[in-house]
């Protein structure tokens, strides 16, 4: 179905640019809440019970938004051999660029808005055949390995025999799954309504240059509550926050082909330069490396 300019993969309802902010806010506002609560719609996967690893290859027009939902027998790597995903699981957000990737782990909810025309490459993994493999979603940098293995891996059916070239080609992607470094491309998501506005507010101006202060007064109350609220429960300064929200609404604009200079302009850096050396410095490559 669709709603506005955004194609829905589901029943879910969703908000686009041309909705009021007032409705904007208490919508997104529910569909965070119902992510954190709930692991929305459960969605086996068609392997069966001994296949390890499982490769679907599914591409999705621009703007999609996969409704929330979870698969409760296998671990997933969703892996966005173009495009960009930006997931919310939890209390948190992830934006995975192309060919990079997020690890979910069995029975986590989360939703999935596609950012760009995307092909998503999953691999559905059993648990026990990852007995030591990470609890929580995190963003993964894909091998060129990995990235050649899982091509071949999305036209194996997933009635192979573990003793063939199909599963010694699934066996050696569980090794090299394992061993995937994780990104800095995670933004926490509070659960405290005063941070929670924060959050809102730099989601819809990341420019904002509001200071610590500000929002002190905005919200009544001492600017070392606020303090305390980001470490507690984001681990992180409102500083370091605020600089997360703008690199990563950074990597979603850059990934679609949105120039340097526009992009830096847009979040409120001084300059291109001053924006390329906060990137660098928290992501290891500038803006042109990130995405070559």
């Amino acid at each position: 179905m669709t709603w506005g300019n955004r194609r829905i993969v589901g029943t879910v309802g969703m908000v686009d640019s041309s909705t009021p902010p007032i409705l904007r806010d208490m919508v997104m506002h529910l569909l965070e809440k119902d992510i954190a609560s709930r692991k929305g719609r459960r969605l086996p996967v068609p392997a069966g019970p001994d296949t390890a690893v499982y490769c679907k290859a599914r591409d999705y027009t621009a703007t999609t938004l996969i409704p929330l939902h979870h698969h409760p027998d296998r671990h997933q790597l969703v892996y966005a051999e173009t495009g960009v995903l930006v997931v919310r699981a939890g209390m948190g957000r992830w934006v995975v660029p192309s060919t990079r990737a997020i690890w979910m782990p069995a029975g986590v909810g989360h939703q999935v808005h596609c950012i760009g025309t995307v092909q998503m490459r999953s691999l559905y993994i059993l648990p026990r055949y990852m007995p030591q493999a990470p609890a929580t979603p995190s963003a993964v940098s894909i091998t060129p390995l990995l990235a050649a293995l899982i091509r071949a891996a999305a036209v194996i059916a997933p009635s192979y025999q573990p003793d063939s070239r199909d599963g010694r080609l699934m066996r050696l992607i569980l090794d090299e799954v394992q061993t995937l470094p994780v990104l800095p491309l995670h933004l926490p998501e509070p659960t405290d309504p005063r941070l929670r506005q924060i959050g809102r507010k730099l989601e819809r101006h990341p420019d904002d240059a509001s200071t610590l202060q500000d929002w002190a007064t905005r919200l009544q109350v001492d600017v070392k509550t606020i303090q305390r609220l980001c470490a507690r429960e984001l681990g992180m300064t409102f500083g370091q926050w605020r600089q997360q929200a703008r690199l990563l609404r950074a990597l979603e604009r850059l990934a679609v082909g949105e120039k340097v200079i526009d992009v830096a302009m847009a979040l409120g850096y001084e300059s291109p330069s001053a924006f390329a050396t906060m990137f660098k410095r928290r992501f290891g490559l500038s803006p042109s490396q990130f995405f070559r």
